[in-house]
């Protein structure tokens, strides 16, 4: 079963120096309907405008990665990591027992776009973890690129949690299929472009809740750019 989520039915807020569309109930979006699906409870599409950002705040019991795709986005931590990435490179902290950290984008005039993702760890107090792997676009040029993985898969990404995170910028009129293990479910975010998703259609910004389907053909209907967070069912 597919069900597709447009982007302009998901929540939005404008901060001026940030922009967010909402995947989950968050922030100023309350939605008691929908707070998650599976163990992924918030997705939000963040535009960070230049010389702004998030300032030091804590988290803890919740495994949270960045994928960004525009701009730079500079990261400090109370773990000592300082760092800056780029497009389609990607950031994860573990925040088990508890961690402070910050978000800028430095820039004097270009905006920076990410995905901000947080995953429900399996149990609370697990030990944190940061780090970031600064993948190539030939690693994700169609094909599907492992991002991330359980701490027993073999993504270079790995986290407490039982998620596997795909990645892909497929060109125009290339298709990729991906088997889906019984009892696992998929969450689908057309980040740019647009696709076919076994038949049906995903426009950029939009997304797609996946389950009980055994295989997915994914078709590139122009330039598409891509993300998947495939887990077990609920």
């Amino acid at each position: 079963m597919i069900k597709k989520i447009t982007k302009e039915s998901m929540g939005k807020s404008n901060l001026g120096w940030l922009e967010s569309r909402f995947h989950f109930s968050f922030a100023e979006y309350r939605n008691p309907n929908n707070i998650n699906f599976g163990v992924l409870r918030v997705l939000n599409d963040d535009i960070i405008h230049p010389k702004s950002g998030f300032n030091t705040h804590p988290h803890q019991n919740m495994e949270i990665i960045t994928y960004i795709i525009e701009g730079e986005i500079t990261h400090k931590d109370s773990m000592n990591n300082s760092e800056t990435l780029k497009r389609g490179e990607v950031q994860y902290l573990s925040a088990g027992d508890g961690i402070f950290h910050s978000e800028y984008n430095l820039h004097k005039s270009k905006d920076l776009r990410v995905l901000q993702i947080w995953i429900i760890p399996p149990k609370k107090g697990l030990p944190s973890l940061y780090g970031s792997y600064k993948y190539k676009e030939k690693q994700r040029k169609n094909t599907l690129l492992n991002i991330v993985s359980s701490l027993e898969g073999e993504a270079p990404i790995k986290i407490h949690q039982d998620v596997n995170l795909y990645v892909s910028e497929l060109e125009k009129g290339k298709t990729l299929d991906f088997k889906v293990i019984k009892n696992r479910q998929i969450y689908f975010v057309q980040i740019e472009g647009t696709s076919l998703i076994n038949g049906n259609e995903i426009n950029g910004g939009d997304a797609m809740e996946i389950t009980k389907e055994k295989d997915l053909t994914i078709e590139a209907t122009t330039d598409s750019h891509f993300l998947f967070i495939e887990m077990k069912e609920t």
